[in-house]
């Protein structure tokens, strides 16, 4: 589902393909619901050992994060601080995964390439990325961890299954039809880069 909020796109989880038919890269979006912390290890459990994923994030959305918790009472956990991790990390695992997991939002930090962008198409996911910088901000958008799942992988690499609310700002990198705004972006710069470089040295020829 989503929702207008205050001048704001929020996604609500459980999310369909039909809500991403109007979310395009370059928007900025947030989400209310389900949201679980994902890395390395849980995408090569899913992936090369082939084992279920103990959180169901079908339809609902992942972080590519190693978040710092804080243990409270009766096996409740607190979050402090949750910033992205590099999801390129994830690239060559994320087709599988999300064909194996039907997760819908991949949020995380820097861009992805054509696995991912063709798992988003094939699938009908995204993947966002979080600006640098709001690991706390991102904290306080958690309203409470719910499970945590694969403990035996230390915090980092925990499934933390959180409830979140208007998490974000989140930058659409890669939408539901495959483009890709690094990518798209990248070939942009460096014609421009290159058309600069040009002008430059056209005007400092004469340094030997």
């Amino acid at each position: 589902m989503v929702e207008i909020r205050d001048g704001k796109k929020v996604l609500i989880t459980p999310i369909s393909a039909e809500d991403l038919k109007d979310i395009h890269i370059g928007d900025i979006i947030y989400l209310d619901g389900s949201l679980t912390t994902c890395r390395d290890v849980a995408h090569r459990r899913v992936v090369e050992e082939g084992r279920e994923i103990p959180v169901d994030v079908r339809n609902n959305a992942i972080l590519h994060a190693g978040p710092i918790i804080r243990p409270l009472p009766d096996d409740k956990f607190e979050m402090v601080s949750v910033g992205p991790t590099t999801s390129m990390r994830m690239e060559k695992f994320e087709y599988e995964f999300v064909k194996t997991t039907g997760v819908r939002v991949i949020v995380g930090k820097g861009g992805m390439k054509e696995n991912t962008a063709n798992a988003c198409k094939d699938f009908g996911c995204i993947h966002c990325v979080i600006p640098a910088g709001n690991a706390v901000v991102a904290a306080v958008c958690v309203e409470e961890i719910v499970r945590a799942e694969w403990r035996d992988l230390g915090m980092p690499e925990t499934l933390w299954n959180c409830r979140v609310k208007e998490f974000g700002p989140l930058i659409v990198s890669i939408d539901a039809e495959g483009r890709n705004y690094f990518e798209e972006k990248k070939i942009e710069y460096n014609r421009r880069k290159d058309e600069q470089v040009e002008k430059i040295s056209a005007q400092v020829g004469f340094i030997k």
